[in-house]
């Protein structure tokens, strides 16, 4: 068996220096054939047998320091010499090229010496080829070059933020050394580029900003800032480092925003004032996009509105008491439709600024406040005399009753009714708009005035999510009442026929309602005439056979009536309330009676007696007569039935 003939030092690494030459002249572009496999592996083959010889001539060591030297050499004959005598951009051009090189150098000399780095590196511990080869271009050339490399490439940066064309290619591969030069860390891109690439920004925009809050109308500033931020996040997709772009950001917005936000917000004929003014709402969402990215960037501009929709509502409630006071003279029907208009336009109002809320805004919580605190301002202002509550209670009664003055389809009245509930949102006082609300639900349900049961059913279902369900208990307590009510009359009907002897001759209709539900209504002991003394004692009857526990209570002032009046020039039905209709048929039995006896007869208070009998003598429909035919009602008057007395209409309401 032959033993391998021992390699020299000098003799080995004079081989080797002709392969490190040969990859030389190719990286310099020389002509020089290309490396073929028996080549490399001749190489490898002369570095493995100078590393497996026995000592003393195991020549690891020497050759690991011989591959730093040959990186150290070539830089400092070749590549320092050629990038020294270049500037600016083509200094840059130059340094691509050379790193391209240098690492096309480290991955070809590594794998000739490649036996080192599986053995003898990893026993004594040491730097990686790779690491090595890369250290002395880092050290040699990188810590020369950097600043000016860096200025360089700020310059350019520069120039394209003025429009001009620059190689962002270029730019791409001389930041990419910066990231590579640290092996894995960013701290040489971060310190020795980003760090005075962010103060030229700075400064770059600070300028700018100077002279456009000048110029410039505030929605002009924030298009031009608008486009700056773009152009800054465009520059990190092509050539900085995707970590610099929250940083770069931060600067732009700082210099274009933070520095001048309130004088921006605040000019005259064209700040946050005038875009909601205006109702810009373009540029108030690029307004909301611009500072929503900066701290506490929007607690101004919803500060202003907030201002903003506090004046519009305040001039909705200065209007309404102005178009008022100008018509006193009809005071009673004018002051209800302003009532009308007025809550109508807050409606509007709301509408409109939740959309900008919502839109413009997108939503965010702090526009949320400042609009329920603006319209908490004036919404719990009194207009005409009446409180908000009030005036809510009685726009809501205008869409759900019969002949309203509010005319919309069932789908109008859903969704106005959903805004009246928001805008309850900010009342103070609710329980005052509960019991408004509760006294005019009892009205439309008494004296079958509701429009529709869905409606009604609907806006409590609305409330009770709003207010909870304890605001609405009463109220749909009282709508139940009703349901069971008709099912009482059935059943009460059912009765009659089944106990013929009961039936008073008369038709009879009995709410029974739940005292603690329904606002409290006065109870007089009235002295009913016979015929509706017996429609009572019938119904109690039917009433105790369904329970043995409750009372039954009458409420007279709620009753109608439905008479036939047989007049000379013709019958008449008269629908009259069941005081009225007690005192008509007194004159049954009496052609005339005075005041006295038809207060004792009936057993009224004197308020009582006079109202009910001005009704039927002095107002539209004069159904008695009074001696003397005054216009007011006397202790001392007598009256009679009028057969005289007709109308156009054969069925007449006569009002109490």
């Amino acid at each position: 068996m032959n033993e391998r003939k021992t390699i020299d030092l000098e003799q080995g690494w004079e081989f080797m220096q002709k392969g490190i030459t040969k990859l030389k002249n190719i990286l310099e572009g020389l002509p020089e054939p290309q490396f073929s496999s028996e080549d490399y592996m001749m190489l490898y083959t002369t570095i493995y047998n100078m590393c497996t010889q026995k000592p003393p001539h195991d020549y690891s060591q020497q050759l690991y320091d011989k591959y730093r030297e040959s990186f150290e050499e070539y830089i400092t004959s070749t590549v320092l010499p050629s990038l020294r005598e270049k500037h600016d951009e083509f200094m840059l051009r130059e340094l691509v090229k050379r790193w391209s090189n240098h690492k096309v150098m480290v991955r070809w000399l590594s794998r000739f010496f490649h036996y080192l780095d599986r053995y003898f590196i990893a026993r004594r511990s040491l730097p990686p080829l790779n690491e090595v080869g890369l250290t002395c271009f880092r050290e040699l050339v990188y810590q020369e070059l950097n600043a000016k490399v860096r200025d360089a490439v700020i310059s350019l940066i520069d120039q394209e933020r003025e429009g001009e064309q620059i190689d962002r290619a270029l730019l791409k591969n001389v930041l990419y050394i910066f990231v590579e030069i640290g092996m894995g860390q960013m701290d040489y891109y971060e310190n020795d580029f980003e760090a005075t690439m962010l103060k030229d920004t700075a400064a770059y925009y600070s300028r700018k900003a100077a002279n456009w809050i000048v110029d410039d109308s505030c929605p002009d500033y924030m298009l031009k800032s608008e486009e700056c931020l773009k152009c800054e996040k465009d520059r990190v997709s092509h050539y900085l480092h995707s970590s610099s772009e929250p940083k770069l950001l931060e600067k732009v917005q700082h210099e274009l925003l933070s520095v001048w936000e309130t004088r921006l917000l605040d000019k005259e004929h064209s700040g946050c004032h005038a875009l909601l003014r205006d109702d810009k709402v373009d540029d108030l969402s690029r307004m909301f996009r611009l500072f929503s990215k900066i701290p506490r960037g929007l607690d101004p501009i919803s500060s202003i509105f907030k201002q903003h929709v506090t004046a519009e509502g305040t001039a909705l409630v200065k209007q309404a008491e102005d178009a008022a006071s100008t018509k006193k003279a009809d005071k009673k029907d004018v002051v209800g439709m302003q009532e009308q208009v007025f809550v109508r336009k807050v409606i509007e109002l709301h509408d409109k600024y939740l959309a900008y809320v919502n839109d413009c805004f997108q939503n965010h919580t702090l526009f949320h406040k400042a609009l329920k605190e603006a319209f908490e301002v004036f919404c719990n202002k009194g207009v005409v005399g009446s409180s908000s509550a009030e005036l809510l209670a009685t726009f809501c009664d205008n869409i759900l009753k019969k002949g309203g003055s509010e005319k919309l389809s069932d789908e109008a009245i859903e969704e106005t009714l959903e805004k009246v509930v928001k805008l309850l949102a900010y009342i103070s006082d609710k329980d005052l708009f509960a019991e408004f609300y509760r006294k005019k639900l009892a009205r439309r349900l008494l004296f079958d005035k509701s429009a529709n049961d869905d409606h009604e059913r609907s806006i409590l279902t609305k409330l009770k999510q709003q207010c909870g369900g304890q605001f609405t208990s009463k109220m749909e307590g009282m709508v139940t009442d009703l349901t069971l009510a008709r099912e009482n009359q059935a059943s009460f009907e059912e009765y009659l026929s089944n106990n013929p002897n009961a039936n008073p001759g008369i038709d009879l209709t009995v709410t029974v309602l739940t005292t603690g539900f329904w606002p409290s209504y006065k109870s007089f002991d009235l002295n009913l005439p016979a015929e509706m003394v017996k429609c009572v004692e019938v119904f109690r009857d039917f009433y105790q056979t369904k329970t043995k526990h409750r009372k039954l209570t009458w409420i007279y002032s709620l009753g109608t009536c439905n008479l036939i009046g047989k007049f000379e020039p013709k019958m008449m039905e008269l629908i009259v309330t069941t005081y009225q209709a007690s005192a008509l048929l007194l004159f049954n039995s009496s052609d005339r009676l005075s005041y006295s006896e038809i207060m004792t007869q009936l057993n009224l208070t004197d308020d009582d007696v006079i109202r009910l009998l001005h009704s039927l003598s002095c107002a539209k429909y004069k159904i008695l007569n009074k001696e003397p035919s005054t216009k007011t009602i006397s202790p001392t008057d007598h009256f009679e039935f009028n057969s005289k007395f007709t109308d156009k209409m054969r069925r007449i309401k006569v009002t109490f």
